[in-house]
C-alpha cells in the first residue's frame, strides 16, 4: 500500500478524487496483482474489480485491497463507478493514453456527472526509480539471461536456423528460471541482421555469418533486456570494423551514465561516434530505454529527451549500425545508475565472440 500512498500524494489527490487504473503493469506495481480487471483507489478506498477467475488470485496478490466482482450484466465500469460515486467522489483520473476511446465512454457512461481527466502518467513516473528489490529482480533476470547466452554458444553452428536459435534460448531461459520471455527474442542472421527488430524465420546460419541475439528473461515481474552480436567464423573486413565502431559507442556510452547526465546528452555521443566513423545513417534508433515491469519505460536514452538521469534509474545502452544488403550489429546491456556513475547488470562479455 505504500505504492499507493506515494500516488496519491504526488497526484495531489484530494479527498473528493479518486484513480482509475487499466493498465496491467501499474495494477502488478502498486499492488502485487498480476491478474485481469482494473483498479481503483482514493484516500478512503483501495479496490480490485475483476471476474470470478480471479477473485481468489487477487485476495492473496494483493492484501489492503478490497476484491469486488463483477457479475453478468454488470460491467468492470459499472462495479467501479459504483464503489466511486459511494465514496462521494466528483473527479475521477484515469489513462487516458492507454483506455479505449470505447472503454472510456463506458466509463464515463457509468460515471454520469462525475468528471473523468487524465492521470497523466503518474504511476509511470513512480516507476522511473526502482528500488533495491526492484533492482534485485531485474539483476536475476540479466543473470538468467546471460547464463542462456552461454549456453546458446554451445548450440550456434552452421545449418541451424533462426528459428530453432530462438526456441533453444527460449526455453533455456525458462529452465533457468524465468517465468517468461521479456520481449519476442530476435535472432537475426547474416543480411537479416540490417532490420534492428527482425523476426527469426527458416533462414540456416552459414560460415562467416554476424547473428544478432536480443532477448531477455522476465523474473518476478521485471525484465532484462541484452542483446549480443557473434560471428560463426572469422566474420569479413567491413563487418568487423562495424562491430568495433559499436563495441567503441557501447563502452563509451556506458562508462558516460552518471546521476545528473542528460538523456540526450548521452544519446548524443553514440550519434557522434558512429556518424565519424561514416555511419551516421545506418543508426536509426534511440541509444537506450528505461526497463522494469514494462521492457520499454521511462526515461529514453534519445535525441529528443531533456530528462536528467536519476540512482535507480536502469538504462539500456545498446547502440546499432544496420548496412542493408550486408548485415547490422547491435551490443546492448542493462545498466544500474548509482549514486556515483553506473554499472551493467548484465556480465557477459561484450567484445566479439567467434565460434
Amino acid at each position: 500500500m505504500e505504492r499507493v500512498k506515494r500516488l496519491l500524494e504526488v497526484s495531489g489527490l484530494g479527498p473528493k478524487q479518486g484513480i482509475v487504473i487499466h493498465r496491467p503493469s501499474n495494477i502488478f506495481y502498486l499492488s502485487g496483482y498480476t491478474g485481469e480487471g482494473l483498479m481503483v483507489v482514493s484516500r478512503s478506498l483501495a479496490a480490485i474489480v475483476t471476474d470470478f477467475r480471479y477473485v481468489e488470485q487477487a485476495g492473496q496478490q494483493a492484501p489492503g485491497f478490497s476484491v469486488h466482482q463483477i457479475s453478468t450484466g454488470v460491467s468492470h465500469a459499472q462495479v467501479a463507478a459504483s464503489l466511486i460515486l459511494g465514496a462521494g467522489i466528483s473527479e475521477v483520473l484515469y489513462e487516458d493514453d492507454f483506455v479505449t476511446v470505447k472503454e472510456s465512454r463506458k466509463l464515463q457512461d457509468a460515471l454520469g456527472d462525475t468528471a473523468l481527466l487524465p492521470l497523466n502518467n503518474q504511476p509511470e513516473k513512480l516507476r522511473e526509480v526502482k528500488d533495491a528489490e526492484e533492482v534485485a529482480l531485474i539483476e536475476k533476470a540479466c543473470a538468467i539471461s546471460c547464463e542462456a547466452f552461454d549456453y546458446i554458444l554451445t548450440q550456434v553452428r552452421p545449418g541451424i536456423t533462426e528459428k530453432q536459435v530462438k526456441r533453444l534460448l527460449d526455453f533455456r531461459m525458462l529452465e533457468l528460471g524465468a517465468d517468461a520471455t521479456a520481449f519476442d527474442t530476435i535472432v537475426a542472421s547474416g543480411p537479416n541482421g540490417s532490420l534492428p527488430h527482425a523476426i527469426p524465420g527458416e533462414r540456416q546460419i552459414e560460415k562467416g555469418d554476424m547473428i544478432t541475439l536480443d532477448f531477455g528473461a522476465k523474473y518476478g515481474g521485471y525484465c532484462a533486456d541484452m542483446t549480443r552480436t557473434i560471428a560463426v567464423g572469422k566474420p569479413g573486413k567491413q563487418m568487423q570494423e562495424i562491430y568495433d565502431i559499436v563495441l567503441h559507442a557501447q563502452m563509451t556510452c556506458q562508462e558516460a551514465l552518471a546521476p545528473g547526465k542528460i538523456c540526450r546528452e548521452v544519446d548524443g555521443i553514440a550519434r557522434q561516434i558512429i556518424g565519424d566513423a561514416g555511419y551516421g545513417e545506418r543508426f536509426g534508433h534511440g541509444l537506450g530505454h528505461a526497463v522494469g515491469i514494462d521492457i520499454h519505460e521511462n526515461p529514453r536514452l534519445s535525441p529528443v529527451c531533456e530528462d536528467r538521469l536519476l540512482p535507480g534509474h536502469v538504462m539500456t545502452v545498446e547502440p546499432g549500425i544496420y548496412v542493408p544488403g550486408l548485415g547490422g550489429v547491435r551490443i546492448e546491456n542493462s545498466c544500474l545508475v548509482t549514486e556515483t556513475g553506473a554499472r551493467s547488470l548484465v556480465s557477459s562479455p561484450r567484445e566479439l565472440i567467434i565460434l
